[in-house]
């Protein structure tokens, strides 16, 4: 007797995953990029479709259960208006004083009015996604998907329906002295959705200092999927920092696909202070030999505020050193997660990784959750990880209060310093400042 194929079993549809199909039917047409790029975002939305938004059962996403937190999908932002542009000039106002060259993203969509494109540096040039894509030969054609393979279903659904971005592509051996901001920016009233995508490619010998910004405005439950592409070439020097100040009522989704050859630098570190969701998700390929790169990140986190941190570093090629340090300062009913992974290929000897997660807990019904994973195939490799979670150490706050100060500026004075660790690890003192201040605003705004 034959036996019954098993009954594939598929999960109904969320309002959101159905309203994002039909937003896809929709705009597919009119979206920017050619017969290539069509047929690349069909295959991407079938990949979404086919997986749907992750959830608990979904490994690298069991604590963000986006089903849940995502009970519907917002309409498209529209092209930004003259009221939408004006409110863009002032985002960005961390670093506006440091001379870094902006370029702006509002609502989606790259303004090069408010954008800084004049005197490019010898060997940098800057063009927006959405014409990128448009040209059969430009940079997306070479590098666009083809960075670090991945299935995930958030970053299939960014490659369906990307709109526009940044494409910033410095020459070999052009060394760029002035810091690029991406000033990502949601001005709407009304609660919309933006899929930005960026590519940069650092060349041979090149160096580069990138810093993003996220914000938008409180009380909008406006949603944000954006994914930057990376490409550092053998010898070359990046550095990144990104910081998510977005509205609290916003869902933001983030993805970062790098790939770095040899003798090569690579430097990220995460800020986040703002969003009612927050997920951070870094794929690293360390493709060449004697690659250094280090991964920081600092939450701050208040109120019913989720954060999300997911690392891969994957160390494919011997004598590779990476180092991975997060900080956590969780305030209220808050909840942070670190998921990190580093995976070392059999090729890959003389492997140096050391992964290091800490949460501070300010309250008792704040939440850190921490999984690190180690996937080894070498045999001659240094590795580790480590988590911590605890208090504030009371007695080194009553040292200082014993001395006179204050208690609230005790805490502050030791909560500085636990973040500090990673701050104080980026290259540009402009930042490191910056971001210092905006730890003080923030343990301001807790009181």
């Amino acid at each position: 007797m034959a036996t019954a194929a098993p009954a594939l079993v598929r999960p109904m549809k969320t309002g959101a995953e159905l309203a994002l199909a039909e937003t896809f039917a929709a705009v597919r047409a009119s979206l920017p990029g050619g017969p290539d790029v069509a047929a690349q975002r069909t295959a991407a939305f079938d990949t979404f479709a086919d997986a749907g938004l992750p959830h608990r059962r979904v490994e690298s996403w069991k604590y963000t259960d986006l089903r849940a937190l995502m009970r519907d999908a917002k309409p498209l932002a529209p092209l930004p208006d003259a009221d939408a542009k004006a409110k863009a000039v002032a985002a960005g106002s961390l670093f506006s004083t440091l001379g870094f060259r902006r370029l702006v993203v509002a609502n989606g969509t790259f303004v090069p009015e408010l954008s800084d494109l004049a005197d490019l540096e010898p060997g940098l040039t800057i063009a927006s996604m959405a014409d990128a894509l448009a040209d059969p030969a430009g940079l997306p054609a070479s590098y666009l998907g083809r960075t670090v393979a991945s299935s995930d279903a958030v970053l299939a659904l960014n490659t369906a329906l990307m709109g526009d971005g940044v494409v910033v592509h410095v020459a070999a051996g052009a060394a760029v002295t002035r810091p690029v901001e991406l000033v990502f920016v949601t001005t709407a009233e009304t609660p919309v959705a933006a899929f930005t995508r960026s590519l940069v490619v650092v060349e041979d010998g090149a160096r580069l200092s990138l810093v993003e910004s996220h914000e938008g405005p409180a009380g909008i439950a406006y949603q944000v999927n954006t994914a930057l592409e990376l490409v550092v070439g053998a010898g070359a020097t990046f550095e990144r920092v990104k910081v998510t100040t977005e509205g609290s009522d916003a869902v933001h989704l983030a993805t970062m696909l790098a790939k770095v050859a040899a003798d090569a630098s690579f430097s990220n570190t995460f800020f986040t202070t703002g969003g009612a969701v927050v997920r951070n998700q870094l794929l690293l390929h360390l493709a060449g030999e004697n690659v250094k790169a280090h991964m920081g990140g600092v939450s701050l986190l208040a109120g019913k505020q989720h954060a999300d941190t997911m690392l891969s570093v994957d160390h494919a090629a011997p004598a590779g050193e990476s180092r991975e340090s997060f900080r956590a300062v969780l305030d209220g009913a808050s909840q942070d997660i670190f998921q990190g992974k580093i995976a070392v290929r059999q090729a890959a000897q003389k492997t140096d990784a050391r992964m290091l997660s800490r949460a501070l807990l300010l309250t008792e019904t704040a939440e850190s959750c921490n999984k690190p994973e180690l996937e080894i195939f070498a045999d001659d490799v240094q590795c580790g990880h480590g988590c911590t979670t605890g208090t504030l150490d009371q007695q080194i706050k009553f040292y200082l209060m014993a001395r006179g100060i204050p208690a609230k500026e005790a805490e502050a004075l030791l909560i500085q310093a636990f973040v500090g660790e990673v701050i104080d690890a980026i290259g540009e003192e402009g930042i490191r400042t910056a971001l210092a201040e905006a730890t003080r605003a923030w343990l301001l705004g807790r009181e």
